[in-house]
C-alpha cells in the first residue's frame, strides 16, 4: 500500500524591511517640560494636522471668543489635556492657561520666539 504524501510548498518569504529616513518619524511627538501653576507639565509640539485644526477653529471663532482655540491648543499638546472638560478649564486662572497656550505655540514653531 502506497500513500501519496503531499508536502506543502513554502511560498516566497517576504523580507521585513526597517523603516528608515523621514518615514521613521511619522506620528512621533517631541516633548519638553514647562511650568504650569508652579508645577512641571509635559507639553508636545503640535503636529501639522493639529495646527490646521486650530487655524480653522480660529477663523470660525474670530468674532466670538478665543477661549475655544486656547482649549484646543492645550487639549492637543498638554499631558492629560485630552481629559479636560470645559468645566475643568473654568477652574484655572485664565492667565496661566494663556501662558501655557503661548508656550505650546512657541515650542511648536508658531509664535514670536518659535521653536524654543
Amino acid at each position: 500500500m502506497t500513500s501519496k504524501l503531499q508536502i506543502p510548498t513554502i511560498s516566497k518569504v517576504s523580507e521585513m524591511t526597517e523603516v528608515v529616513g523621514m518615514k521613521n518619524f511619522v506620528g512621533r511627538k517631541m516633548q519638553k517640560t514647562v511650568k504650569f501653576m508652579g508645577e512641571d507639565l509635559k507639553i508636545s509640539k503640535l503636529l501639522v494636522s493639529e495646527v490646521l485644526e486650530i487655524q480653522a477653529l480660529a477663523k470660525i471663532t474670530e468674532e466670538t471668543d478665543g477661549l475655544n482655540v486656547l482649549k484646543t491648543v492645550i487639549r492637543s499638546a498638554a499631558e492629560g489635556g485630552k481629559d479636560l472638560t470645559d468645566e475643568d478649564f473654568n477652574s484655572f486662572p485664565i492667565d496661566e492657561l494663556s501662558k501655557l497656550s503661548e508656550e505650546i505655540m512657541k515650542y511648536s514653531g508658531l509664535g514670536k520666539e518659535a521653536g524654543k
